[in-house]
């Protein structure tokens, strides 16, 4: 097995939200028929390789708890919750010092009560209706796995992904690139997978960087897909790590670019640390 010839899987699993086990209650909520613009409009044109390189060495301002203002660890899902009378994501930390604070049965962000399980969808969809990209993407992944209570419907959300991804978000070019590339649910399409896959890295999208480092490393251009790599390590994406400790074994990568990717991951880990956090991380624990 060469160093990046690693399992690809599908797209990530939807965004948790405060009231995140809600398949109990099904929806009935009727999706709206989209006018979602051709993929290929939604792409730019090819982005040089010293553009690529140059840009997109931070993450993207979607990281940050819009509360605490500290980047969320990688990966998000896990460190955070979405919220969806608002669909911002605040970090785990600040959940719990809203809860300490008497305000549990609130919105830790805009105040909002916390919805019952069943409304989830519907509060989701209001957000849709107003073209908030995070929602039209939060839904999009829902339909794909046939979360809170939707049945799995593979069209509906590659054709929510494309209109989140028209709306700028960066979740969704992820998302479509990997289905592209993987050519499991649709037509493989790796050119256009890159292309997805390049606007969102430009933009400080880790996953979508250490898919640029898979395709090169598969395509024999090391070097390139180390540059790839290193980056979005740098960002805190464990996996990118992974695979660089990979080519490090493999004989492709040096002992001195392996220690660095190894320092700017931990340095990447260390900013997103505060008191609250490591007190939210003792409250899940005993939930």
């Amino acid at each position: 097995m060469r160093a990046l010839d690693r399992p690809i899987v599908g797209p990530r699993k939807t965004q948790e939200t405060m009231n995140q086990d809600t398949s109990d209650g099904s929806s009935d909520v009727q999706p709206p028929a989209l006018a979602v613009p051709a993929a290929d409009q939604l792409l730019p044109d090819d982005v040089t390789e010293e553009e690529l390189m140059n840009s997109g060495h931070e993450l993207h301002d979607s990281y940050t708890c819009p509360l605490c203002c500290l980047p969320i660890a990688l990966p998000t899902e896990k460190h955070s919750a979405m919220i969806p009378c608002c669909m911002k994501r605040v970090c785990r930390g600040c959940v719990v010092a809203s809860k300490k604070r008497g305000m549990g049965g609130t919105c830790p962000f805009c105040r909002t009560p916390t919805p019952k399980r069943t409304a989830v969808t519907a509060l989701i969809q209001k957000r849709v209706d107003a073209k908030d990209p995070a929602a039209t993407e939060c839904l999009a992944s829902a339909y794909y796995h046939g979360d809170h209570g939707l049945q799995q419907d593979i069209p509906r959300a590659i054709e929510l992904w494309t209109e989140a991804a028209h709306l700028g978000d960066l979740d969704a070019h992820n998302n479509l690139g990997t289905i592209y590339f993987n050519g499991n649910v649709v037509d493989q399409d790796v050119a256009k997978a890159i292309r997805h896959f390049q606007h969102a890295a430009i933009q400080g999208h880790p996953s979508s960087r250490y898919m640029l480092g898979v395709y090169e490393g598969r395509s024999e251009n090391h070097e390139t897909a180390f540059q790839h790599l290193i980056i979005s390590a740098k960002m805190g994406d464990s996996d990118s790590l992974n695979a660089i400790k990979n080519i490090f074994l493999n004989g492709l990568a040096t002992k001195v670019q392996y220690a660095e990717a190894l320092r700017g991951y931990q340095n990447a880990s260390e900013g997103t640390k505060s008191s609250q956090r490591e007190e939210a991380k003792t409250f899940f624990r005993q939930k």
